[in-house]
């Protein structure tokens, strides 16, 4: 298969991925801070340019099964009932599947069916113990929890670096891998980790909604005087750049079904596509 090829292939599958995060207003750059956290703790553990590769492209499709939950539990306000939760749990088998035949999946097979496996053995789907673990899933997860917890949600709001890493070095060896943890925690300049959080990629930001939270998405190319909306309630805010910095003046308005539509971020694709393809293929 050439170089061309694949990358359309990676583009379907990007497209495809996309949709999960359309249908949740608070996980908006969810894909794109995991694959970029899981790039920064790939390189800080020295891995080889493809593994590193493979770090990214497996953070940026891991959730992909998710396209299965029911919008009832990912856009849920509140905590998961146990037989939600369980629900939940199925995402990783069901990307396995959804990937199984995909000329690609080879690539990203690891992270999306291990990376909520667990060292201790506690892990879903398969409860896969250290040693069984990919590599790669390994990464994927410590990444993946990281944003999970510095990131407010609808049940909940962000929690600090601090706290978040504090909460990785103390699970070092159970829910996370031992060495791969204490990398993350030590080996990473937080610099680095704060310029991916509270973005949707590397020129885009989050940025609140006063009822919601950070739902708000202002894109690298907006405009003084241009009209954003709340991926959650639909509000509408005026952008205003003060020098380099966003103002956004909420107008009492509500965006309509166009306003509100989904465009999958085409340029976010292509970028990645740009970083990963020449160590891959």
């Amino acid at each position: 298969m050439t170089m061309m090829n694949n990358s359309q292939e990676l583009r379907t599958l990007f497209t495809v991925a996309s949709f999960v995060e359309s249908r949740d207003p608070f996980s908006g750059g969810h894909m794109w801070r995991v694959s970029q956290f899981s790039r920064l703790l790939a390189g800080a553990a020295f891995a080889t340019r493809r593994q590193v590769a493979l770090a990214e492209l497996g953070g940026f499709l891991h959730d992909i099964g998710k396209i299965s939950i029911p919008d009832a539990i990912i856009t849920k306000h509140s905590e998961l009932t146990v037989e939600e939760l369980e629900l939940v749990k199925t995402h990783p088998a069901v990307g396995g599947r959804m990937l199984q035949h995909h000329p690609l999946a080879h690539l990203v097979l690891d992270a999306v069916l291990c990376h909520h496996e667990m060292p201790n053995g506690m892990g879903y789907p398969q409860g896969l113990n250290d040693i069984q673990i990919p590599w790669i899933a390994k990464v994927v997860a410590i990444a993946d929890a990281f944003d999970a917890m510095t990131s407010t949600h609808s049940y909940r709001h962000a929690m600090s670096v601090t706290h978040a890493m504090e909460h990785i070095r103390m699970n070092a060896g159970t829910q996370f891998d031992h060495d791969l943890a204490h990398t993350f925690s030590r080996q990473i300049e937080p610099n680095a980790l704060l310029h991916v959080m509270g973005h949707t990629d590397s020129d885009s930001t989050l940025h609140n909604c006063p009822d919601c939270g950070p739902t708000i998405i202002i894109p690298a190319n907006s405009r003084d005087n241009d009209l954003l909306y709340c991926r959650n309630c639909g509000i509408e805010a005026r952008l205003h750049w003060k020098g380099n910095e966003p103002d956004l003046q909420f107008t009492g308005n509500f965006g309509n079904a166009l306003a509100m539509t989904y465009h999958p971020e085409v340029d976010v694709f292509e970028t990645l596509i740009h970083e990963v393809g020449p160590a891959l293929f």
